[in-house]
């Protein structure tokens, strides 16, 4: 497991782009709520912590992370520094996680080629939701902290 070792939420601060002059739109599945809710306060956080007015992020509410391919579509038209797609996909019973994991993260890969505002992943794809709880404000950190953070550095390289 790629987490199991480290911390989502540590990071070099000095590293991160200050996000003053970006405006940053945030799409969150309402799918998994506690987690997804849990992710976007980090992305939220860690996006006002590095200078991110207010009033420059823009949160988007989509039923599940299978829509949430089309909300980041959406959100790009209004032509935002970056996006922060934030789903949470816990394995069921049935192929149906498969399917939806596949086409989200194919769909998202789409649009960062297709268009010129990238959008970053944060679709939490998990076997348990103990090990979503654990990288959503958990044991391992906060996996909306790091979309935050890879969104600063996305925007800061989209405008170089």
């Amino acid at each position: 497991m790629a987490t199991a070792n480290s911390h989502l939420s540590n990071y070099d601060s000095n590293k991160v782009p200050s996000g003053a002059p970006f405006t940053i739109h945030i799409v969150v599945s309402q799918w998994n709520e506690g987690i997804t809710k849990a992710l976007c306060q980090g992305a939220l956080d860690t996006l006002t912590l590095h200078g991110v007015p207010s009033d420059q992020i823009k949160v988007w509410d989509v039923p599940g992370s299978f829509e949430l391919i089309y909300g980041a579509k959406k959100a790009q038209s209004q032509n935002p520094d970056a996006v922060i797609a934030i789903g949470s996909v816990i394995q069921g019973e049935t192929r149906h996680f498969e399917f939806i994991c596949q086409a989200v993260a194919q769909g998202i890969k789409d649009l960062n080629v297709q268009a010129d505002v990238p959008v970053v992943f944060c679709v939490l794809t998990d076997d348990t939701l103990e090990q979503a709880q654990a990288r959503s404000g958990g044991i391992h950190g906060n996996k909306g902290v790091e979309a935050a953070i890879a969104a600063l550095q996305m925007a800061a390289l989209r405008h170089q």
